[in-house]
C-alpha cells in the first residue's frame, strides 16, 4: 500500500503520515491510529510499539499523571496540528473503545492511549465548546479510574473534579449526576472516609427518582451513588448502614431484569449482590455474604470482575472454615483472571491463611501459593 493509498483508506492525511513515517513528528492523534489500524487491519496496540507483557504494565502511568496534573496541557499534539479540531464522531468513538479496553481488563493499553485521548478532547473542547463537554468528561473519568488502580488517589481526585467540570459545561444532567459518585469513590481512596459517604448520600438526596417509573439510566446513576455510599460505610466499619444501602439498592435493582451500564456506572440485581457479599465478607458476617452471593449471575459480569468477586466468596467460606471449599472457589478465581490474581492482595492474604489453617496442604494450593510469591 502506497503512502497516498493508506491516506485515501484511512482519512488520515499523507502529509501525516510521511512525517510519522520519516520522525519528522514524535506524536499521532489517537482517533488518527484509530483509523490507520483500521485501514491497515492491524491492532492498534501494533502501532503504538507496546510490548504486552505484566513488567510493562506500568509504563505509561506517568504520561497520564502528567496529562491530569497539567489541565493546559494537550498531550498527542504537535505544533503542526496549529489548534485544529478533532472531528467529535471521531473522538467518541475513540473514548468508547477506550472504555471498552478498560472494561476488558487491558490497563497498560489504556494508559497507552489516554494521555492523547485527553489531550484530543481538551483540544475539541476549547474548539466547540458544550458539544465536545461529554467526551472530554469521560476520559477524564476514565483516567479518574486508571489512576485508581494505580494508587495516585489525588490524581484520581483531580481528574474527576475536571470530569465534573466538563460536564457542567456540557448539556447532560445525568453525567453530572454519575461523576458525583465517581467523586465519592476518589475521596474514598483518600481516606476521606466520611466526606466520601456523605457526598454520595447528599448527591443521591438531591436527584433522588421515583422508583415506580423513573428510566432506567436514571435508576443506575443513584443505585451508583447509594453503592459508593456503602463502600465509604464498608471502610468505616458501619454494619448499620450497609444494610440499609444494601436494602435501598435492591430496591431500585429490582425495577432491572439483568444489569445496566449507563454512563459507565454498573447497576442491577447482580452488581448490588456482589458488592453486598465484599462489604459483608470484609464486616465479617460471611452467612450474610455468602446469601447475597446467591443473587450474582456470572453472565451480568466481565469474567475478571467475576473473578474478584469469588475472592470475597472463598473469604466468607474462609471465616466459616470451610476451607476446603475456600480453595476450590480460589483455583475458579485464579482460572478466571489468571493475569490480575497473582497481583491481588486479597488473593495472597486467604492463599496464606488457608496454608497455615490446612493439615494437608493440597498440591493446588501449593501451586497457588508460589504464584502469589508465598511459600508453602
Amino acid at each position: 500500500m502506497t503512502r497516498n493509498e493508506l491516506a485515501d483508506e484511512s482519512g488520515v492525511s499523507a502529509d501525516v503520515i510521511e512525517k510519522l513515517e520519516h520522525g519528522r513528528r514524535q506524536t499521532a492523534r489517537v482517533t488518527w491510529l484509530m483509523k490507520l489500524a483500521d485501514a491497515l487491519k492491524a491492532e492498534l496496540s501494533g502501532l503504538l510499539g507496546r510490548r504486552r507483557s505484566d513488567e510493562e504494565d506500568d509504563g505509561a502511568a506517568p504520561a497520564v499523571c502528567d496529562a491530569v496534573a497539567a489541565p493546559e496541557s494537550t498531550p498527542g499534539m504537535d505544533a503542526d496540528d496549529a489548534g485544529e479540531a478533532p472531528d467529535l464522531g471521531e473522538l467518541r468513538t475513540a473514548v468508547a473503545e477506550a472504555w471498552r479496553v478498560y472494561w476488558s481488563g487491558d490497563l497498560p493499553r489504556v494508559a497507552t492511549t489516554l494521555p492523547g485521548l485527553i489531550g484530543e478532547a481538551r483540544l475539541a473542547s476549547r474548539n466547540v465548546g458544550v458539544k465536545a463537554a461529554a467526551p472530554l468528561a469521560e476520559a477524564q473519568h476514565l483516567a479518574a479510574r486508571l489512576l485508581t488502580h494505580l494508587g495516585q488517589a489525588d490524581l484520581a481526585a483531580l481528574a474527576t473534579e475536571e470530569a465534573i467540570r466538563a460536564a457542567e459545561s456540557g448539556d447532560d444532567e445525568l453525567q453530572w449526576t454519575a461523576l458525583h459518585g465517581a467523586y465519592s469513590t476518589a475521596l474514598l481512596h483518600q481516606d476521606l472516609t466520611r466526606m466520601s459517604e456523605d457526598h454520595a448520600v447528599r448527591i443521591a438526596e438531591d436527584t433522588e427518582p421515583f422508583m415506580d417509573d423513573a428510566e432506567l439510566r436514571r435508576l443506575t446513576v443513584w443505585g451508583g451513588l447509594i453503592l459508593a455510599a456503602m463502600a465509604a460505610a464498608v471502610t468505616g466499619t458501619r454494619a448499620g448502614a450497609v444494610s440499609d444501602y444494601v436494602d435501598l439498592a435492591q430496591s431500585a435493582a429490582g425495577r432491572f431484569g439483568r444489569d445496566r451500564l449507563d454512563y459507565h456506572v454498573r447497576f442491577g440485581p447482580s452488581e448490588v449482590a456482589m458488592l453486598a457479599t465484599h462489604a459483608y465478607a470484609i464486616l465479617q458476617e460471611p452467612g450474610r455474604a455468602l446469601r447475597s452471593a446467591r443473587g450474582v449471575h456470572p453472565e451480568d459480569l466481565p469474567s475478571g470482575m467475576y473473578g474478584r468477586h469469588l475472592l470475597d466468596v472463598a473469604r466468607a467460606q474462609a471465616q466459616l472454615m470451610d476451607l476446603r471449599e475456600a480453595e476450590s472457589t480460589l483455583q475458579e478465581a485464579e482460572s478466571l483472571s489468571r493475569r490480575s490474581f497473582r497481583h491481588q492482595g486479597p488473593a495472597h492474604d486467604l492463599v496464606g491463611e488457608l496454608v497455615e489453617e490446612m493439615a494437608h496442604v493440597s498440591p493446588e494450593l501449593r501451586r497457588m501459593a508460589r504464584t502469589v510469591d508465598i511459600e508453602g
